[in-house]
């Protein structure tokens, strides 16, 4: 560990902050983006392609990966982006009177990502090069939970606040949305205001002398990522693992916030923030807790296969909402339309809040659960090394690669196929999830060190 230990905090008072600040950014432009969006009346098509194709700056970030990592520190480059991407969350609000918001928006969205690529990419060197071994494995489980608390901040807080100011405050949707996203400024700046103080250096890197000097470190660095050992079949399982909550990411959030003659569940943004986010949270932090305990125990060889299927077989939950509001909608179908015409208001979903409530808890649960078992392979069987950081964050880019083309696509294929298929496409997209985990390979053992390398006994 290169960080000098005794000067750095205990890891309870920085991890969980240091990954909610990441799970906020990303969040915002993964889902509550497409939640704001849909609330103004663009399709699923629009926004899914749109707002997907932004995530390519997550898996762009090793381009850059390697200057950070030679140049100032580690806790430099996250409260830069923190208070850079603070600054952005304004002028996000302040855009959206404007009459081409849209595109502006995007725009800006862009820059957005690329700040936040940049903090995840030094929060988790800091991570990396501040704790040792047996501490990483402690905290995996904490630093999945946190960012996950990010994420349900975003989608629960944000959502359910900009929900709030329209239907019990008057305000329009787009100034009810700029004051949510004030929300979320005023809250990375007070996480950038807390690591301030709290927050470890990580290594510092050797320093480059020129650019040329940084490109080659950059192509050196990539050249020992694929030299690795078995590295194409570790590439295949990152690449494979998420395949389809790719599809599930953005759509399902539409999904619940689609009207119900639309064949989506029709929720309010607080019934819609409430329910993907409040309620679910509880389950969400037990099953990252749960999912880091478990792999503890019974080790991430044996667990794999298993954390596979707690994050895919979840998905049938939106299969069996679909079909049943679709059902209804069928059965139905001309008197609730006859009724949202006569009275100007689109029909409640014919499937009760708790029963939604229910299963979206039970897909989130699964998905914190399983979705440990992944940082966790790529922390401890790929990236070790001299570029430890680097190559982190060369599995990470890699395994947001599949993610964006699968988004882009959710949103086109959900309106040309209706929701009632597009979830059990979705299902049959887990299978290359689940053959991928089956033979994923273990070069290292649990303590990171390569298996070839220790002596065999006779």
């Amino acid at each position: 560990m290169s960080a000098d230990s005794k000067a750095i905090p205990h890891p309870t008072v920085w991890v969980p902050s240091l990954y909610f600040a990441m799970g906020i950014p990303f969040s915002i432009v993964i889902w509550v983006a497409g939640t704001m969006f849909k609330d103004l009346g663009h399709t699923d098509g629009q926004i899914t392609v749109a707002t997907a194709s932004i995530g390519i700056m997550w898996s762009l970030k090793p381009l850059w990966a390697a200057f950070l990592d030679m140049y100032q520190t580690k806790r430099f480059w996250v409260l830069s982006m923190e208070f850079a991407l603070t600054g952005l969350l304004i002028l996000l609000a302040l855009a959206l009177p404007l009459p081409n918001y849209f595109r502006v928006i995007v725009a800006l969205m862009w820059v957005f990502a690329f700040c936040s690529s940049t903090q995840d990419i030094t929060a988790d060197g800091i991570y990396i090069t501040s704790l040792d071994k047996q501490k990483q494995a402690a905290f995996i489980g904490v630093q999945g939970v946190f960012w996950n608390v990010g994420r349900l901040f975003a989608v629960a807080a944000v959502v359910w606040f900009a929900g709030n100011m329209q239907e019990h405050h008057g305000h329009d949707p787009k100034s009810a949305w700029a004051w949510a996203l004030g929300l979320s400024a005023l809250t990375m700046l007070l996480l950038a205001i807390y690591h301030l103080f709290v927050l470890p250096k990580g290594s510092v890197g050797k320093r480059a002398g020129s650019a040329g000097e940084a490109m080659k470190t950059f192509g050196e660095s990539l050249i020992a990522f694929f030299l690795k050992k078995k590295i194409w079949g570790m590439l295949a399982f990152v690449f494979l693992f998420r395949s389809a909550e790719g599809l599930l990411l953005i759509e399902a959030p539409l999904f619940m916030q689609a009207d119900v003659q639309d064949g989506g569940l029709g929720l309010t943004l607080m019934q819609k923030g409430v329910i993907d986010g409040m309620i679910s949270i509880t389950v969400s932090l037990a099953g990252g807790l749960l999912g880091g305990l478990f792999i503890a125990k019974y080790g991430l060889k044996k667990s794999l296969f298993f954390m596979a299927l707690c994050i895919n077989v979840p998905n049938l939950c939106f299969v069996y909402l679909s079909q049943i509001v679709t059902t209804d909608i069928m059965a139905q179908g001309a008197q609730m339309a006859a009724l949202a015409e006569a009275s100007g208001v689109a029909p409640e979903s014919p499937i009760s809040l708790t029963t939604i409530a229910t299963l979206v808890t039970l897909e989130k649960f699964g998905y914190s659960f399983g979705f440990v078992a992944n940082m966790l392979y790529m922390m401890q069987q790929m990236s070790p090394g001299k570029y430890h950081m680097t190559h982190y964050a060369f599995c990470t880019a890699i395994m947001n690669l599949v993610l964006v083309p699968l988004q882009m696509i959710s949103g086109p294929m959900a309106d040309h196929f209706g929701y009632k298929m597009f979830f059990i496409i979705v299902c049959f997209a887990a299978i290359p999830s689940l053959i991928a985990a089956w033979f994923a390979p273990f070069p290292r053992d649990e303590h990171g060190e390569m298996l070839e390398d220790k002596p065999t006994e006779a």
